[in-house]
């Protein structure tokens, strides 16, 4: 199952996830100020444990690529 959508008709496109209104965003947030995933799911009770889990393995892995360390690496 795809955990992330992005509609036009949803937020104007921005990314969400998938059955909610909560921007994948969000969580990144959450975590850059030294929230738990928990306290997050806890204020967005419309996410699920297993969509926020299954949203940072995709970062995880698209930061990990060699893809994204030649763009990277060309922009800074």
């Amino acid at each position: 199952m795809k955990e992330i959508q992005s509609n036009p008709n949803i937020l104007g496109g921005t990314p969400v996830f998938k059955g909610t209104r909560v921007p994948v965003e969000i969580l990144f947030d959450y975590l850059e100020e030294g929230a738990s995933i928990d306290t997050f799911l806890n204020d967005y009770p419309t996410v699920e444990k297993k969509q926020a889990i299954a949203v940072l393995d995709i970062a995880g892995k698209v930061v990990s690529s060699q893809d994204f360390k030649s763009k990277y690496e060309a922009t800074s």
